[in-house]
């Protein structure tokens, strides 16, 4: 059974760890096989910091005690309160099994909760599983970014997705 629930303090350090094993799995993610290159004690402020913020939330996806998947969306201030930012990674070995669909909808049920309009996300011209998953959900392509990453000495393109909550 899988169990999505919002980051706590404890949890840093099985965060830190995760990263550097997702981020070895694919070129989907802006980090590798380093993580985030982030102390156990800086991600433990970091999910305080979330825990703390109303217009944020930063989930895990555990899988009896391993974490399989972390899910991050991001209320932006100002003129821009009614957007946010999403983003998601979820081990390889769990990829099709429902996981990232089960994230994706507990991060869209915060963003209505907190009065999100519009939700923004990049993704890989080529990845087109995530594609594929985002548009289940109602995310439309507003267009390509060129050269968003660069890995080595090889570009890659991003479509920039958005869900329209009004």
């Amino acid at each position: 059974m899988i169990e999505i629930i919002e980051g706590r303090p404890e949890d840093a350090a099985a965060i830190v760890e995760f990263t550097k094993k997702v981020g070895g799995e694919t070129d989907n993610l802006t980090f590798g096989a380093e993580g985030l290159e982030v102390t156990p004690e800086q991600e433990a402020m970091f999910l305080k910091e979330m825990r703390e913020n109303p217009r944020a939330v930063f989930l895990c996806a555990w899988k009896e005690d391993n974490l399989i998947g972390t899910g991050f969306l991001g209320g932006m201030s100002k003129r821009m309160k009614h957007r946010a930012t999403l983003a998601i990674s979820i081990l390889k070995s769990e990829w099709g099994k429902g996981v990232g669909s089960a994230m994706l909808e507990k991060l869209i049920e915060f963003a209505e909760s907190i009065g999100i309009e519009i939700i923004n996300l990049e993704v890989r011209c080529d990845n087109s599983r995530a594609i594929q998953l985002y548009e289940k959900y109602g995310f439309r392509c507003l267009g390509t970014s060129p050269a968003f990453f660069k890995i080595g000495d090889k570009y890659i393109d991003f479509e920039l997705m958005y869900l329209d909550l009004r």
